[in-house]
């Protein structure tokens, strides 16, 4: 019933004084009591299924219990329903729902900073009323920046202006509700952060929200701001949006000034956002591409075979039916298989780790060493990894990466690349450290891809786990494809949910 249609609700409850309908502080006992609370309530959320569980008792019982998210926060609940046939039709006759339970106002795992708002719009435009959540690696004119660290954010000063993009965003007519937090100095692809804590993820919860943009993915999936900003290096944006049932946009390389930015691995470093649907996410687009080209993105779609080794075996198979669907549809070309061999993925991933870690230690290797203990045992390890990156093997993997980016961009010259945003939905939040570690390793040679290109890539909510996990469909394309890559994102949302309507 996601329209809330109040009549046809009150025709599919049992009629009669034996009806029941609970919730986690009311029992309503009668059809009567049920349909004047429905009415009195002012309207209930939008919800969706997506785990549907159907239990016959008798011939004429059944017990239906269904998982449900929350159309505007993305938060999970559960309904169960008691079906029982009567006068030759199916009617409820008892039913328990569980709301998800409501985070903080201010919770300082997602925020390290918020304001009503923080900094309101310097002008006008496509993004009027709509709100933001700037990853705390970008700057805000007045405030300081903390890279997910106290010990850092102590010795900062206010920043004197904003970063370009966010400067963008609100002159645009966005305002920034305030600065979320990320993991510690955007080095992560968990969100997990000693010292803050790990973000909720409403889509998945008991599970890890994804990183490095975790607060500003988690503001966005609760529906407290419209918009999150943040950075993608090595999977950044789309592992949350993955995660948390995003739509999560990574834009070519050096397509958006980074200027403000806190840099990681400025190589692969590029600045992108999170949102709830993919017209939200073209709008900033509009913005923050405006002066880009707009290239048609290629022809063809190809999907990388070797990826299967790192996938988890029901998204492999989830991800082969959304394509059979689009593919079905005409909204993408037949399928083909890119000839990029399992070795050779490998080897990139372990040029990109080398690279990756040998600027980062370039960066920001003095105040590591200056301040010992200030980072997480996570972070702290690839931190000891990248002290270690001779300028020798940086030279060797920044050869490798080169040659890997020339392939890559050949191969997406005429053709879309499609795969998950990550290897598996969310971890647990209490998956031990070589779990965590080991999706990280998985999903780092499928996010890799794009990163080694230059490219653009946009992850879409489109897939479910059984459990009702979700896990992002990730498009990529040529350099200056990014607002093509998301029309696109469009037209594949709306495919894949007629074809889910229809079934």
């Amino acid at each position: 019933m996601r329209a809330d249609d109040v009549d046809t609700l009150d025709a599919l409850f049992a009629a009669g004084p034996h009806t029941l309908r609970g919730d986690g502080t009311t029992l309503l006992v009668g059809h009567d009591q049920i349909a004047a609370f429905r009415r009195g309530r002012g309207g209930a959320p939008s919800r969706r299924a997506v785990v549907l569980e159907v239990r016959p008792l008798a011939d004429d019982a059944v017990l239906v219990a269904a998982v449900t998210t929350d159309a505007g926060t993305r938060a999970h609940g559960l309904q169960t329903q008691l079906w029982q046939r009567r006068e030759d039709r199916w009617v409820v006759t008892a039913a328990h729902v569980t709301q998800p339970a409501r985070p903080p106002a201010v919770d300082g795992s997602i925020w390290r900073k918020v304001g009503t708002p923080l900094v309101e719009p310097a002008g006008s435009g496509v993004l009027d009323g709509l709100t933001v959540a700037v990853k705390d690696v970008l700057a805000v004119a007045g405030e300081r920046m903390g890279l997910g660290n106290p010990t850092w954010l102590a010795d900062q000063e206010p920043e004197a202006r904003s970063a370009p993009a966010v400067q963008q965003l609100l002159a645009a007519g966005a305002a920034v509700t305030g600065i979320a937090r990320t993991d510690e100095f955007a080095y992560s692809l968990a969100g997990q952060n000693r010292h803050y804590g790990t973000p909720p993820n409403p889509a998945a919860p008991g599970c890890l929200s994804g990183g490095s943009t975790s607060g500003p993915a988690a503001a966005v999936a609760l529906g407290q701001v419209d918009i999150g900003l943040g950075t993608d290096t090595a999977g950044s944006l789309r592992v949350p949006a993955s995660y948390q049932g995003l739509v999560g946009v990574r834009t070519s390389h050096g397509a958006i000034s980074v200027e403000g930015v806190h840099p990681l691995a400025p190589s692969f470093d590029t600045v992108g956002w999170l949102t709830r649907d993919v017209d939200v996410a073209a709008r900033v687009a509009d913005v923050l591409l405006a002066h880009r080209p707009n290239v048609a993105p290629g022809s063809r779609t190809a999907v990388i075979p070797a990826l299967r080794g790192w996938i988890n075996a029901e998204l492999d198979t989830r991800v082969t039916a959304a394509l059979a669907e689009l593919t079905g549809a005409g909204v993408l070309a037949p399928v083909e298989d890119a000839d990029l061999a399992h070795d050779e993925i490998t080897a990139w991933a372990r040029a990109f780790r080398v690279l990756q870690a040998f600027e980062v230690w370039q960066g920001q290797g003095g105040w590591a060493r200056d301040h010992p203990g200030a980072f997480g045992p996570d972070v702290g390890g690839r931190f000891a990894f990248a002290a270690t990156v001779t300028t020798d093997q940086a030279d060797t993997a920044r050869e490798t990466v080169r040659d890997a980016r020339e392939r890559l961009r050949r191969l997406l010259a005429d053709t879309v690349l499609v795969l998950p945003a990550s290897s598996g939905p969310a971890p647990s939040l209490h998956a031990g450290k070589d779990i965590v570690e080991d999706e990280r390793t998985a999903t780092v040679r499928l996010t890799q891809l794009a990163s080694l290109a230059g490219a653009p890539a946009v992850a879409l909510p489109v897939l479910w786990m059984s459990d009702g996990r979700p896990v992002g469909l990730c498009l990529v394309g040529a350099p200056d494809t990014d607002r093509a890559l998301l029309a696109l994102g469009r037209t594949v949302t709306e495919a894949l949910a007629a074809a889910a309507a229809s079934r």
